[in-house]
């Protein structure tokens, strides 16, 4: 599996009723899952939540791989989390933390596995709605997620590539070589999709009201 469907991983139809349910329960069910345990702040509810999330994924039909895997760099990530807090003396709050982190990303799973990004984006703005009382338009919150949710793979898939690259000419311990061409796609990727969103008028002071079109990433 790629980098790029590691983290939040990609829609695809698999017929599942949870794919029937409309957006806005499963935003829901995203606040049920992670706000409890976050509040709570103990390992056994923690990993509890973790569980149930896991078991939505299954009953999805999403596939087990895709629903638990989280990848090189999430495994890291949870170790270093755990270590900097063993070393403080704290490590309950570490696994704690660890597992808040693996429950967040179960349950936006349970959202971006099941759901179209359009309807994610079209339920984030549907939900951001009251905020125009205080002048924030919604459709630009709902284009920043967008722009978000198109970019994170393209950056994770960037890293795939480029340790491809140095595998095959034996560069792979080498990390200024691993990390600048990233940089340099990271840059190139960031120019182009500000062109896509000034070319349709988006972003700008007098425009046209943003609206999230997902179709403006390069």
């Amino acid at each position: 599996m790629r980098a790029a469907d590691e983290l939040f991983g990609t829609y695809r139809p698999s017929g599942s009723q949870l794919e029937a349910v409309s957006v806005g329960w499963k935003y829901v069910l995203l606040l049920v899952l992670t706000i409890p345990a976050i509040a709570v702040g103990r390992w056994w509810f923690s990993l509890g939540a973790v569980l149930v999330a896991v078991a939505i994924l299954i009953w999805a039909k999403v596939g087990v791989r895709r629903a638990v895997g989280l990848g090189t760099g999430m495994v890291v990530v949870c170790a270093l989390i755990v270590a900097v807090q063993a070393l403080a003396g704290q490590v309950v709050a570490g696994v704690v933390i660890v597992e808040n982190l693996v429950l967040a990303l179960y349950a936006t799973r349970l959202l971006t596995l099941t759901t179209p990004i359009p309807e994610l984006v079209d339920g984030i703005a549907t939900a951001c709605r009251p905020l125009r009382l205080i002048r924030v338009d919604p459709d630009r919150i709902a284009l920043a997620v967008a722009v978000m949710l198109r970019s994170l793979p393209h950056l994770l898939g960037a890293f795939d590539d480029v340790r491809e690259a140095m595998t095959a000419r034996g560069l792979r311990r080498n990390p200024v070589a691993y990390v600048a061409p990233v940089v340099v796609r990271a840059v190139a990727y960031a120019h182009a999709t500000g062109d896509a969103l000034a070319a349709r008028g988006l972003g700008e002071d007098g425009g046209r009201t943003a609206h999230a079109d997902t179709t403006m990433a390069p």
